[in-house]
């Protein structure tokens, strides 16, 4: 007599494990996750400079360029960030260099903000084929940029960098509403609460070559702002004779618009090397 309770069991059983190993090979495939769906390029990056050196700028760390890492890293493409130390341009164009040392070959570097002025100081470097500016400084040699920035308007987070000991950093509330305006609130205190400290000296300090001049360069100019002014971003842009796309962005676009700076960087690599 056939014990039809246990049959049953036994085919639910056969079935529970089936949709199990079904489940296992849907994760391992990737399929009908959101999140790394998002992340996936359409199609995998074929450009022959496949290294990517990204450079933060002041008030920040490496870490603010996670967003479009993931997006690099999807597409096939090595990225790197520098931690810069922010205590002088030397300095941290010799950390920058130290990263580009290790890969070896041809890069394309990327800076935003202050770090504008350091690739403009180690994009020199030989295994550097091209250069994107993401709201960044791109003083010439030997220029006094802060001279330049004053015949621009002055932009609202100026205000709120204070010093005390020797280094200076930008008040919670200039922070918030000025340098990351635009990024999710949560996100943004948690930026602030990492934002490096920078010594009282570093912005007058002057480069000594201007990479910009003899590499291809790229520049993304953030519309909204109020860390450094539009109007200086689109001169900056314009003298290096750079490849431009606008956001409507506020200073943190690599955090705010990772796909469009990621796109950028890599058609950069797609036309230079």
């Amino acid at each position: 007599m056939r014990d039809d309770n246990a049959h049953g069991m036994n085919r639910r059983s056969l079935i529970v494990k089936g949709l199990a190993a079904g489940g296992v090979a849907t994760l391992m495939s990737g399929a009908k996750v959101p999140a790394a769906e998002s992340l996936r390029p359409r199609r995998v990056f074929e450009g022959a400079v496949r290294n990517v050196v990204l450079v933060h700028g002041a008030y920040a760390d490496g870490s603010s360029w996670s967003e479009v890492i993931e997006r690099l890293q999807a597409a096939g493409v090595t990225a790197t960030a520098v931690q810069n130390p922010l205590r002088s341009v030397a300095d941290d164009a010799a950390a920058t260099r130290l990263i580009l040392a290790r890969h070896a070959e041809p890069t394309i570097l990327v800076g935003h903000s202050y770090g504008g002025t350091v690739i403009s100081e180690a994009g020199a470097d030989p295994h550097v084929v091209g250069l994107v500016y993401v709201a960044a400084r791109a003083p010439d040699a030997g220029e006094d940029y802060a001279a330049l920035a004053k015949t621009f308007p002055t932009p609202p987070a100026n205000a709120g960098l204070v010093f005390k000991d020797g280094f200076g950093s930008l008040t919670e509330q200039a922070f918030l509403h000025d340098f990351a305006n635009g990024v999710d609130r949560s996100r943004a205190r948690t930026l602030y609460a990492v934002q490096g400290h920078i010594a009282a000296t570093l912005f007058a300090d002057r480069t000594t070559v201007a990479a910009w001049r003899s590499k291809p360069s790229w520049y993304a100019i953030s519309k909204r702002d109020r860390t450094t002014s539009p109007e200086l971003e689109r001169f900056l842009a314009k003298r290096m004779k750079a490849k431009t796309i606008e956001l409507d962005s506020g200073h943190l676009s690599l955090i705010t618009h990772p796909r469009q700076i990621t796109e950028l960087i890599l058609r950069a690599a797609r036309h230079s090397g």
